[in-house]
């Protein structure tokens, strides 16, 4: 078969230096995938759909690498020319594309891994684990670090917030994708096997193109669970043992798995799916209790299949591996309580008591999730008892590498996910507790929300009582103002239990979110700690005690440059407090994907935080794309949790958090200026009289609640009159969609201006790593930006002074970002992110321009309600998404 040509292959690095500094497989498996969609359109049996592909992706590559006026308006007049049929094709190519390309990414972070992996020498790998212990160690001692290692936990909670653009169904088959490609890396070049590979990646390929890439139906919460349930069965119900592993192994060296293992269990999961009803009716009682349940049936299943397969390796005679007293009891009470399974493990294992022994504990995880009441297991904390029998006769028995080896997995496992897998949380606003409360004391018939409420800590306590008690108990109360907003929770748990006395028990955790309500949080926490109920949960759990942090809404509330330092301003009271009144404290951090939302990398975020509000223990949520991109591939899951960890680990570090102290302390009054004229140019925007319905013209924010993204509403109201109305997500997505990313960035130039210093504000980013932190993040934001499509969606409202402040407020921010991180055009220093983003930006340009013109049809002319513009407009959306890897 000859090769395709190079107008025969859509390859997106086929030109310009970007291409060069690609490493060599990358580019390989690149020209692969664009070569196989290149056929695919061929072979469409839409006519010329490849060659007006092919006009569009070179007019805009043109257009991006030349930059003259003249140059983008012939790749403008191209996508106008398209009939809106092939619009839709074209638009669908070009995502296809994009998932292609971040397929080929992911292969090659994955290649990389790979080839690092069981090489912990590696000069460039200094943010894992156990590099953080070594360095903690040198300025604390061995014994404190290992200590504050064997106390540390990393919580992340998945949510359900509506910002994977991708069907399942795509996701599927780009998985599918990803293992063809891992065979084709295998196979010998030229070889039956790499044609093999080749003709399946080809039909795949084919199938993706296929495949409609929008949801004909938004998913239900169940759905939802159910989607989540797949991270956990295809990567973190292994990678996370592994990571512990990994960490023991580069701790003990040698002596690993054969003597009993330093670290100790520090990922603990959570969940909101299924259980976070702020907002979305369709999150039930119902549904919560069916997400605990399917998470338990999963998790539980694991276990089962683990067991089972560790007990066929325990083929360990009695003559050569002799039973502890303490096994031969433990034999006795599992044969005495199902004798029907003693029978069977005697005949499968007669002279091989630790075998006979796990195949009994198997039966017994099994009748767990049967709910086989007569051997079922009470809570994890009894199977973790008989799993140690097991270990402890081992050892007494000289066989340490079986007991430490595969056995010590899975009770690494058991103490990982127990027999919940995630922690279901519940989130409610604190209105609804508010208005559900002054029914219950009122005495009358309850409405139906107020049932709904109370009918939610039953099926806590049902949760608790089936899964134990760290299935479920941690309660959000959304948009805390006051103490009494938490206390209300308690009394509404009694007002649910009635007769039968039956109350959960609960954590009930703050969610402080605007910027207000971030001030007035450390005064709220003293005040709410004196109340019975949180005295004595303090006093059962060591003074343990969680707060969580809100990104979205406080950026969206005062701009990001505002909230970020008004975050840390509260992480440091709070921290304060909690120091003074002796309460371990977790602080939760409600960042979401996209940097409008406090996304960013965790790692750098982690260790820029005052002193004291780590600690050794971090949470955060995780949501969407974010989701599948840390922890859909295991080599990739393990990286991310193993830098995060290490990030945790250090950031109580004496070095950093004198770093980070000495740093605000010196450049409080660059703070200073920069939170008041950040917010001021902020205010100036937002507050402006007929913002909300200018932002929802010139950006496709309506649009975008018509995707079938998530079961949540997009909005709080039936419209959008304020922001107060629209959540963060499309706050964030939309600006995103417009190549604005405004909300990621707006109102840092003028911070920065209004300081004025630039040696200042050099020396600032190099010493400050909440400042360094800010800049890096706002140079990614307007890397993906484009001021030349941004000025053609502005023009799609008739407000020109509004339109003016945005663009001249990006290149105010723009210069001076450029100018303190040094260079001559953003994220110079950081090439490997730069170069990806270049890749990317002439294509996505290609996307924008068909969404520009679908946006006027739909604004302007009578077709406003044509399905065929408005799928074109969605189609675009799900393809920016995809190219610029970044939704809400």
């Amino acid at each position: 078969m000859r090769e395709l040509t190079r107008t025969e292959a859509i390859d997106l690095v086929g030109r310009g230096e970007a291409e060069q500094e690609l490493p060599e497989q990358m580019r390989a498996d690149v020209r692969l995938l664009g070569g196989l969609l290149g056929r695919v359109l061929r072979e469409s049996g839409s006519p010329g759909l490849f060659e007006d592909v092919e006009r569009l992706r070179l007019a805009t590559i043109a257009a991006y690498t030349d930059e003259s006026p003249e140059a983008f308006e012939r790749a403008e007049a191209i996508a106008e020319s398209f009939s809106v049929a092939r619009a839709d094709e074209v638009a669908r190519a070009f995502t296809v594309y994009f998932h292609l390309v971040n397929l080929a990414e992911e292969h090659q972070r994955v290649r990389v891994l790979r080839e690092r992996d069981g090489r912990p020498d590696r000069e460039d790998v200094t943010d894992s684990v156990a590099a953080a212990f070594v360095r903690l160690a040198a300025e604390v001692g061995d014994d404190t670090a290992l200590e504050r290692l064997q106390q540390m936990r990393f919580h992340p909670v998945f949510t359900a917030h509506p910002t994977e653009a991708r069907r399942r169904a795509v996701s599927s088959s780009i998985r599918r994708l990803a293992a063809l490609l891992t065979e084709h890396d295998a196979a010998l070049r030229g070889g039956a096997d790499e044609r093999r590979a080749e003709r399946r990646m080809l039909e795949e390929v084919d199938t993706l193109w296929r495949t409609a890439p929008l949801r004909a139906e938004k998913p239900t919460p169940v759905d939802e669970v159910r989607a989540i349930m797949a991270v956990f069965d295809e990567t973190l119900y292994t990678a996370v043992p592994h990571v512990y592993r990994r960490v023991d192994d580069a701790l003990q060296g040698p002596a690993a798995g054969g003597r009993a293992p330093v670290v100790r269990p520090f990922v603990r999961l959570g969940t909101w799916v299924g259980g976070d009803r702020d907002g979305n009716p369709f999150v039930t009682a119902s549904v919560t209790k069916k997400a605990a349940a399917i998470a338990s049936e999963h998790v539980l299943l694991g276990l089962e299949h683990t067991a089972e397969r560790i007990a066929r390796t325990l083929t360990l005679s009695a003559d050569t591996t002799p039973p502890s007293p303490a096994l031969q009891s433990l034999l006795q009470r599992l044969a005495a309580a199902d004798e029907e399974g003693a029978t069977d493990a005697v005949k499968r294992a007669s002279g091989e008591p630790h075998k006979r022994a796990l195949l009994l504990i198997t039966r017994r995880i099994t009748a767990t999730r049967l709910r086989d009441a007569d051997l079922a297991y009470r809570d994890p904390e009894h199977l973790l008892a008989d799993l140690r029998v097991v270990q402890d006769s081992l050892v007494a028995a000289h066989a340490s590498r079986q007991a430490y080896g595969h056995l010590q997995q899975l009770l690494w496992q058991v103490e990982t996910f127990g027999f919940h897998l995630a922690e279901l949380e519940v989130r409610q606003h604190s209105a609804v507790h508010a208005k559900v409360l002054a029914e219950c004391e009122a005495g009358g018939p309850l409405s139906d929300q107020a049932e709904e409420v109370l009918d939610v800590f039953r099926t806590i306590a049902q949760v608790q009582q089936r899964f134990g008690p760290r299935a479920a108990g941690r309660y959000i109360v959304s948009f805390t103002q006051s103490a009494q907003d938490l206390a209300n929770v308690h009394r509404l748990a009694r007002h649910a239990a009635g007769a039968s006395g039956v109350v959960p028990v609960l954590d009930v955790i703050p969610l402080f979110e605007t910027f207000a309500d971030l001030q007035a949080a450390p005064a709220i926490m003293a005040e709410v700690v004196e109340f019975p109920e949180f005295a004595a949960r303090l006093a059962a759990t060591e003074r343990r005690l969680e707060v969580m942090l809100g990104y979205s809404d406080s950026s969206k509330d005062v701009g990001p440059v505002a909230a970020n330092l008004a975050l840390y301003e509260a992480q440091a009271k709070i921290a304060a407090w909690a120091k003074e009144a002796d309460i371990r404290l977790t602080l939760f951090h409600g960042r979401g994907g996209a940097l409008g939302r406090g996304g960013g990398p965790a790692n750098s975020a982690i260790l820029a935080q005052p002193p004291h509000s780590v600690d050794g223990r971090f949470k955060l949520t995780e949501q969407g794309e974010v989701i599948f991109a840390r922890y859909g591939d295991p080599a990739i899951a393990m990286r991310h949790i193993d830098q995060v960890a290490a990030a945790v680990l250090l950031a109580s570090a004496p070095s950093i958090e004198k770093r980070n102290s000495d740093a605000a302390d010196r450049y409080a009054h660059v703070a200073a200026t920069m939170d008041t004229a950040s917010r001021e140019r902020f205010f100036s925007l937002v507050k402006a009289d007929g913002f909300a319905s200018w932002f929802a013209t010139v950006t496709p924010m309506e649009e975008i609640g018509l995707l079938a993204l998530g079961s949540r509403p997009a909005r709080r109201g039936l419209s959008v009159e304020s922001l107060e109305d629209l959540r963060a997500i499309p706050w964030v997505f939309a600006w995103s969609q417009a190549r604005i990313n405004l909300a990621g960035w707006f109102g840092l130039g003028s911070a920065l201006d209004a300081v004025g210093d630039e040696e200042l504000l050099r020396e600032a980013y190099e010493q400050w790593p909440l400042l360094r932190t800010v800049i890096d993040n706002v140079g990614m934001s307007l890397a993906k930006a484009d001021t030349r499509i941004a000025r053609r969606y502005l023009a799609l409202g008739d407000r020109q002074d509004l339109a003016e402040l945005v663009l001249a407020e990006m290149d105010l921010t723009r210069d001076w970002v450029v100018r303190i991180t040094g260079g001559d055009e953003l994220l110079a220093n950081r090439p490997i992110l730069q170069r990806a983003v270049k890749m990317r930006d002439p294509y996505v340009d290609a996307l924008s321009l068909l969404q520009l013109r679908a946006l006027r049809v739909l604004r302007t002319d009578d077709a406003a309600t044509s399905p065929d513009w408005q799928r074109l407009l969605l189609l675009s959306v799900s393809g920016v998404a995809a190219g610029l890897q970044n939704t809400g």
